[in-house]
C-alpha cells in the first residue's frame, strides 16, 4: 500500500501504458483518475481495475489537450478523492509522415495533445498542489525517438525532446512548492496498438541489446518509482527505458 491516501491522474489511461500505470497505482492504495479521449472505454479500463480493487479507480472520458477537460480531471481527483498528489501525462498521439509532405493540420495536432495536454495538466495539477501546500509529483511521457531519429516521426519527436526541457524548466518554477517533475522516455513497447503488428515483437527482439521489447510493467515500474515520495529528489530528470536500444541505434527494417 505504498500509494495509500494517495490520489493521481492518468491521461490516456484506457489501454497500454497508461492502463498499467492505473492498475498498478490502484494496487499500491491510491485513488486514480482514469482519463481517456473515449468515455466508453475509460469507464470500461475503470471498470476492469476495480474489479480487483474496489473503489480505487473514477473514470472521466474528454480530450486532455483541451484546458476545460484538464480542470475537470483535477476537479474530479478533488470531488471524489479529496486531493491531488500525483499527475502522469501519458496521453500523446503519434502521426508518422514524410517531413517534406507533413501538412499543417498533423503538425498542430500532434504539439496540441502531446505539448498543450501535458504543459495544461502540470498547470493545473501544479496550481491544486501548491493550494494544497503538501507538495506532489508531475511526470510527463517522453519516447526515445526524442534521443534518436526515427523515420517519419519529425514532428512527434520533436515534441517529445520538448517534454524533457519542460521538465528541467518547471524544477525552477515548482520546486519551492514541494512538487517535482520527471520524464520517462519508453523505447519499443508492447501494447495493444504495437502488437496489432504481428511482426513487432520479433523485430525489436532483434536489434534491441536486452533482447525483447519492453512490457507495460517496465515502464509503469519506472514511471511510479519516480512518482513516489522516497523519489522526491530526483526532479527535472529522465530515464530511457528501452533495453538498451538508443546506446547502438540500429534502425527497424
Amino acid at each position: 500500500m505504498e500509494f495509500a491516501n494517495k490520489t493521481a491522474i492518468v491521461t490516456g489511461a484506457a489501454q497500454g501504458i497508461g492502463f498499467e500505470l492505473c492498475r498498478q497505482l490502484a494496487a499500491g492504495g491510491a485513488g486514480v483518475i482514469l482519463n481517456d479521449l473515449d468515455p466508453a472505454l475509460a469507464q470500461t479500463a475503470a471498470t476492469t481495475i476495480n474489479t480487483q480493487f474496489p473503489g480505487r479507480v473514477y473514470a472521466v472520458g474528454g480530450d486532455c489537450s483541451n484546458p476545460e477537460v484538464i480542470r475537470q480531471l483535477v476537479q474530479a481527483a478533488v470531488d471524489q478523492y479529496g486531493r491531488l498528489d500525483i499527475a502522469i501525462a501519458n496521453a500523446g498521439i503519434t502521426l508518422f509522415g514524410d517531413f517534406l509532405d507533413y501538412s499543417p493540420e498533423a503538425f498542430y495536432k500532434v504539439l496540441q495533445v502531446n505539448l498543450g495536454g501535458s504543459f495544461f495538466l502540470a498547470q493545473a495539477a501544479a496550481q491544486q498542489m501548491k493550494a494544497q501546500g503538501s507538495g506532489g509529483s508531475i511526470l510527463f511521457m517522453s519516447s526515445v525517438t526524442g534521443h534518436l531519429a526515427h523515420k517519419g516521426l519529425v514532428a512527434y519527436g520533436m515534441t517529445k525532446a520538448a517534454l524533457e526541457m519542460l521538465a528541467r524548466n518547471l524544477v525552477i518554477e515548482l520546486s519551492g512548492y514541494g512538487i517535482n517533475i520527471n520524464a520517462i522516455a519508453p523505447g519499443a513497447t508492447l501494447t495493444e496498438r504495437t502488437q496489432a503488428d504481428p511482426e513487432y515483437a520479433a523485430k525489436w527482439e532483434k536489434i534491441t541489446p536486452g533482447g525483447r521489447p519492453a512490457t507495460v510493467d517496465d515502464i509503469a515500474r519506472t514511471a511510479l518509482f519516480l512518482v513516489h515520495e522516497q523519489s522526491r529528489h530526483i526532479n527535472g530528470q529522465h530515464i530511457v527505458i528501452d533495453g538498451g536500444w538508443s546506446c547502438v541505434g540500429v534502425q527497424p527494417d
